[in-house]
C-alpha cells in the first residue's frame, strides 16, 4: 500500500513539472481516463483494507479500465454519440461506493468492530 502512495505522489509531481498543452478534445480523453484511474486506485485501497488486493488485478484494471474509457471516448467522438458520458456514470458510481466502502472500514475498524 505504502508503494501504491509513493507512486501516485511521485506520478502526480511528475505531471505537475512536465509543461503539457491540452486541447478541449485531449482533455475530455484524459479526464475520463483520469477518472478510470481513481477508481482502479480507491478499488485497491479497498481491497487492501479487506485483505483481498492482488497486484496483477490491479495494474490490469488499472490500465484497461483507462484505455477502454478513453477508446469509447473517441470512438463516440468519432460517431457524434457522447458515450463518455457512459464511462462518467459507471466510474462516477465505483468511486463514491470505493469510498463509502473505505470509509466505513475504516469507521467500523477505529470503534473496534
Amino acid at each position: 500500500m505504502l508503494i501504491a502512495i509513493i507512486a501516485v505522489v511521485v506520478g502526480i509531481l511528475i505531471g505537475l513539472n512536465i509543461p503539457v498543452e491540452m486541447t478541449t478534445i485531449s482533455s475530455l480523453y484524459i479526464s475520463v481516463g483520469l477518472l478510470a484511474a481513481i477508481d482502479s486506485i480507491l478499488g485497491a485501497m479497498r481491497a487492501s483494507l479487506e485483505n483481498k488486493f492482488d497486484g496483477i488485478i490491479f495494474l490490469s484494471g488499472f490500465f484497461v479500465n483507462a484505455l477502454m474509457a478513453v477508446a469509447l471516448s473517441y470512438l463516440g467522438d468519432q460517431l457524434g454519440v457522447p458515450i463518455y458520458y457512459a464511462a462518467i456514470f459507471v466510474f462516477g458510481t465505483r468511486l463514491f461506493n470505493n469510498i463509502a466502502s473505505i470509509r466505513r472500514y475504516t469507521i467500523d475498524r477505529y470503534r473496534g468492530k
